[in-house]
């Protein structure tokens, strides 16, 4: 089964995605911008969601990471819980 490592961002806006998108591209770090805004405990870890294998995640966020280009800040991806943006680190 195919597994990933990833780190996400999760605000409550595509709005607040996308400046936060764009901190990013402008050269802030994805670890720290995780750090200061988003909503989900993994934030403690710069966004690290660790290692995974494909299914365990909700699906709109399973299938950027397992069909996105690794190491690019992708979304904003809305899901359930709100809207993210996701770093795939690795993938195999």
């Amino acid at each position: 089964m195919p597994c990933a490592n990833a780190r996400h961002i999760l605000v409550d806006t595509e709005e607040e995605c996308q400046q936060l998108k764009k901190q990013i591209e402008e050269g802030a770090d994805f670890g720290e911008v995780a750090k200061l805004n988003s909503a989900c405990p993994s934030r403690m870890r710069g966004g690290d969601l660790g290692t995974f294998a494909q299914g365990q995640m909700v699906p709109e966020f399973d299938q950027v990471v397992f069909s996105g280009e690794l190491n690019k800040v992708l979304g904003p991806v809305q899901t359930q819980f709100g809207y993210h943006l996701i770093e795939i680190t690795k993938r195999w």
